[in-house]
């Protein structure tokens, strides 16, 4: 403890240990220690008991449920785009050697009470029974439009200046129904809320082409998943940073941060004290340096069925665009991430389905109430609220680089950015994810 490092990590929720193996690869010497004695802080998979303790004290599993050491239930439900940033820093890190993963089932939105298919391309928009013959056509050209669209290309652009125009002003030109926008921006493009229609149409573009770009590398829907849960991911980026000499200690109270003419030189643990550069850590970790932006409320399923109208896939996204939520009228999508015994995190016969959104009332315990109408019957339920948090500042002056909290949706996406910001901030320029070349990477012997 009283070594000197170049960085002291606190928390192992997933960001945090992407930095550690990034850094270490790169040379950095990292501390990174947690209160915890498990890895993943708010990013981990939990056993039956282990819910059961966090949720539900006092409780005792049902005996229908099964054996607890064959649940792996995610506490923050998400899947990875595989075209997405998260895919390129796992090539890039190596780390795939220590993971194994399975393509997620299908992709799904609900349109009047139903859940369908999302359209990843042209020809599936043309067979989708969420539009009529006329919308398929149009939604078939624009989704080609997207498909042939290269930035760097204007004649691909047909006239379209989209660092100009709007994303509503686009889907205006193919003459788009409210309902076909609805699903290319909250189910494809994946956003929460309707704000991106004022904003320039480009991100948009790119969202929906990564989509369908993730959807032709496995064919049933851009995403995939883990074997074993989440929990697994920050435990491979650990063991990448110790072999690149990263020291890792679980189960370490972190008494005090501290300060030097306001910049951090170290972190005391146990009365010893051990000095470094620069710390990075979730938010749990700084109380006094962020705040809180707003909540989310989840509720874990246990369900011994698939859910209906899924082509009984073992695992899946649901969105419930927020026009389509019933009841009351939502500013944010309900989330549904399904996975199941197909992917070791439950036992065989068992499901999986985590209901997601961001808290807009002061009865949240209703909020979810379209998602989990789809899911019945449910065997046994979870439900909590947790905190947003963000930094008050971005580090460049205190050398205390914090992350945000994990949102409501049920991808990564574009989270990854928080990564790559912190990144940027620490190291004064953008990280690189070209994959590595079989020379730079250090095999096990």
């Amino acid at each position: 403890m009283n070594e000197e490092y170049d960085c002291i990590i606190l928390g192992t929720g997933l960001k945090e240990c992407i930095l550690s193996g990034v850094l270490s690869v790169e040379g950095k010497k990292v501390l990174h220690m947690d209160r915890n004695d498990y890895y993943g802080g708010a990013s981990a998979s939990l056993n039956l008991n282990q819910l059961y303790t966090q949720f539900k004290k006092g409780e005792k599993p049902k005996e229908t449920l099964g054996a607890s050491r064959e649940y792996n239930v995610d506490v923050i439900p998400k899947f990875i785009m595989s075209s997405g940033l998260l895919v390129q820093i796992l090539i890039k890190t190596d780390v795939t050697r220590y993971l194994e993963f399975k393509s997620v089932d299908g992709s799904f939105v609900t349109h009047t009470g139903k859940v369908y298919k999302v359209p990843s391309d042209s020809a599936e928009a043309l067979k989708s029974p969420l539009m009529g013959i006329l919308e398929k056509r149009r939604c078939g050209s624009f989704l080609s439009y997207v498909g042939e669209y290269e930035e760097d290309d204007p004649k691909t652009h047909k006239g379209y200046n989209l660092k100009v125009m709007t994303a509503a002003e686009l889907f205006n030109k193919y003459g788009l129904s409210n309902d076909t926008i609805d699903f290319l921006g909250h189910a494809m493009a994946l956003y929460f809320d309707d704000e991106y229609l004022k904003q320039p149409a480009l991100e948009a573009v790119k969202r929906i082409r990564i989509y369908g770009e993730s959807v032709l590398k496995y064919g049933n829907s851009p995403y995939i998943y883990p074997l074993y849960g989440l929990g697994e991911m920050p435990q491979g980026f650990a063991r990448l940073s110790a072999i690149y000499g990263g020291t890792y200690m679980l189960n370490k109270p972190i008494q005090e941060v501290v300060y030097e003419n306001g910049v951090v030189v170290g972190v005391k643990s146990d009365g010893e004290v051990a000095k470094c550069k620069f710390v990075i850590g979730d938010p749990s970790y700084f109380p006094d340096k962020v705040k809180k932006v707003g909540q989310v409320c989840r509720q874990i399923c246990i369900l011994n069925h698939p859910v209906a109208n899924t082509n009984n896939a073992t695992s899946c996204q649901i969105i419930i665009p927020a026009t389509k939520s019933s009841g009351t009228q939502r500013k944010n999508d309900i989330y549904i991430s399904v996975v199941s015994y197909a992917h070791n995190v439950a036992p065989k016969g068992k499901y999986i389905a985590i209901v997601s959104s961001t808290v807009e009332t002061a009865n949240p315990a209703t909020e979810l109430n379209a998602g989990l109408a789809l899911l019945q019957p449910i065997e046994e339920s979870f439900f909590w609220v947790s905190d947003l948090f963000e930094p008050l500042t971005d580090g460049t002056k205190d050398h205390v680089y914090i992350s945000k909290s994990f949102g409501a949706d049920s991808h990564f996406g574009w989270e990854c950015q928080d990564i790559l910001d912190i990144y940027r901030r620490i190291m004064g320029k953008d990280m690189d994810l070209n994959p590595p070349k079989k020379e730079e990477s250090k095999e096990e012997k």
